[in-house]
């Protein structure tokens, strides 16, 4: 399973989840990773507060604001509030990697003889397909601003690269090209059992 080390928080609710039973209830947070977009409840040490957007160390080494990771969750399973933040802070973490998703942009090849990544993603159509294909030919691509300065008409690169991570996240893309797809190591509510889950 491939892990995330940093994680930004989308939601942070210090007396616990309403749906918990009153005695069992514990501050929690949801989070989104930045490598690989994975979707974690976590539990904070005592007596920290999480903000929303800020960026907490979930690795291997000492954290010093995460005590343990809960669990891998769905994105049914956000809050409205970190459904709402999600979209906003995944547009800051593709920004934070920019040449990460540039050299997507200027790397991209085809899925099938039909099909070009470029052309699943939100909003890109086949004309701005071809003017993206045409352009890094002629020159890769410096930055987001450069891409948007030479193709006529691209919506903003970083808010396409976050909506399409939002369809997988939400199971509503055929294709995943940044979100791995973990299959049925996610668990339903039903089947956490009183144990850590290992992450």
């Amino acid at each position: 399973m491939k892990k995330d080390d940093y994680v930004r928080i989308l939601d942070f609710l210090p007396r616990g989840k309403s749906e918990v039973p009153p005695h069992k209830r514990k501050p929690i947070a949801q989070a989104i990773g930045e490598k690989f977009f994975s979707l974690l409840e976590i539990s904070p040490r005592d007596n920290v507060t999480l903000e929303s957007g800020e960026r907490a160390y979930i690795g291997e080494e000492a954290r010093d604001k995460v005590d343990h990771i809960e669990r891998r969750i769905k994105y049914d399973w956000l809050t409205p509030t970190a459904k709402t933040e999600l979209a906003i802070i995944l547009v800051d973490i593709v920004k934070d990697q920019e040449e990460r998703f540039v050299e997507f942009y200027n790397t991209a090849g085809t899925l099938s003889t039909r099909l070009h990544k470029l052309e699943i993603l939100p909003r890109i159509g086949k004309r701005h397909r071809d003017d993206i294909l045409n352009e890094r030919q002629r020159e890769p691509f410096k930055d987001f601003k450069d891409m948007h300065d030479r193709v006529k008409n691209i919506p903003e690169p970083a808010k396409v690269i976050a909506e399409k991570i939002i369809k997988e996240l939400k199971g509503e893309s055929k294709y995943h090209l940044f979100v791995p797809l973990v299959g049925d190591e996610i668990r339903t509510r039903e089947d956490v059992k009183p144990r850590l889950f290992k992450y």
